[in-house]
């Protein structure tokens, strides 16, 4: 590595964001876990005219630049609604990436730091990108497995980096493994007494499930959005979407969406519950390898080949899986997870990574583990104080 200085670039134009996103195949190359992303799905990722998120709150995008070659990247962000929601005055640091040197990191922290204590900020958490509710935190095991749709994957030396940097653990953030056909099965593999009591409550209280209905997609969104907002209000860290959010998010995911696989519990017909699951993208989407200089039509026609020809997606993330406070400890999550699995393994899909759980969520974990879920990755979340300007 050259010894020439770092300079720091804010990247404002779009051939400068498009430096920022081609950069990520030079850390990755060769790697055969990385997941490349859709250029174009970057490119409106990274326009602050096209993601809602720009639209409360701010975020900077840097360049690490030696000898003219880009080197490294990082956003800085300061998510106002994280701090209204959480009474907090942070920053937030993501989309960090860089050459393994550490002087090259050093400076990209530095300044995501000092862009963040310059708008009065007294700590930094992340990585962020942009939010809780997008990619959020580092990995910080299990390298050699790719990383499920939505879910972030980085070398290991990103975590040795920032902690030599000064940042220090926030929270683990666990993904959990599911072999879904011993899932579907689980009622086998559970107390028996907890299969007779959660069938009693289910026909006392009314419980059933229901698929998604896509005919309905608005209303159905609607009914996700409520049930999200209120079933992981107190998560630490939940930052509620603005509608805004909903529908770019859901803009995004409607065209990989399977209704079979986003369950809507209802007591007495009224929602209580919801286990949201996703085919696993990046299975396809690794497989087509989209790269700068690749025509995207050609790469969306070999992720068409690999996911719908070829059928190789065998694997869904559990991306959402909760039950409104009054209607926890009644086996309602047991029952999602099993409906979902039963209405898996016909498609194809024996395969399930489940979450991510915040490691303080006993009862999330235990109820996870109790029908056969291994913890098998875990994503860290960072936080550093940053001392007042003299």
């Amino acid at each position: 590595m050259s010894s020439s200085p770092i300079d720091i670039v804010e990247a404002v134009t779009p051939q400068q964001r498009d430096e920022f996103i081609f950069f990520q195949w030079v850390p990755y190359k060769g790697n055969p876990y990385w997941v490349p992303p859709l250029i174009s799905e970057r490119r409106v990722f990274l326009e602050k005219s096209k993601h809602p998120f720009h639209q409360h709150s701010d975020v900077a995008l840097f360049l690490a630049k030696r000898d003219g070659q880009t080197v490294g990247t990082i956003a800085a962000i300061v998510n106002n609604r994280h701090n209204e929601t959480h009474g907090e005055n942070i920053g937030f640091f993501g989309l960090f990436e860089c050459v393994e040197n550490y002087a090259v990191a050093e400076r990209l922290l530095a300044k995501a730091c000092d862009w963040v204590k310059a708008r009065g900020k007294s700590a930094i958490r992340g990585p962020a990108s942009y939010s809780v509710n997008e990619e959020f935190g580092l990995l910080v095991d299990s390298f050699d497995k790719p990383p499920c749709i939505l879910m972030p994957y980085n070398p290991p030396y990103y975590k040795d980096f920032v902690e030599r940097f000064g940042f220090v653990k926030a929270m683990d953030l666990l993904q959990l493994f599911i072999d879904v056909g011993k899932l579907g099965d689980a009622e086998t593999a559970m107390d028996p007494r907890l299969v007779r009591l959660t069938k009693k409550i289910q026909q006392r209280k009314k419980i059933t499930m229901r698929p998604a209905d896509l005919k309905r997609f608005n209303e159905e969104i609607q009914i996700m959005k409520s049930l999200y907002a209120q079933a992981w209000e107190k998560n630490w860290g939940n930052v509620p979407m603005t509608e805004a959010e909903i529908d770019y998010l859901s803009h995004n995911l409607r065209q990989f969406v399977d209704p079979d696989l986003i369950l809507i519990a209802e007591a007495d017909g009224v929602p209580v519950g919801l286990a949201l699951c996703l085919p696993d993208m990046n299975t396809p989407l690794r497989r087509a390898d989209p790269r700068p200089g690749v025509p995207e039509w050609w790469t969306l026609f070999k992720l068409f080949y690999h996911w719908k020809v070829r059928k190789e997606i065998d694997t869904m993330r559990v991306v959402l899986l909760g039950v409104l406070e009054d209607y926890r400890k009644q086996g309602i999550e047991a029952m999602l997870y099993m409906e979902v699995a039963r209405r898996a393994l016909p498609k194809g899909i024996h395969k399930a990574e489940g979450g991510w759980i915040l490691e303080i969520n006993d009862l999330m974990l235990n109820g996870a583990q109790s029908i056969g879920c291994e913890v098998f990755k875990r994503y860290r979340v960072y936080e550093m104080p940053l001392s007042p300007s003299p």
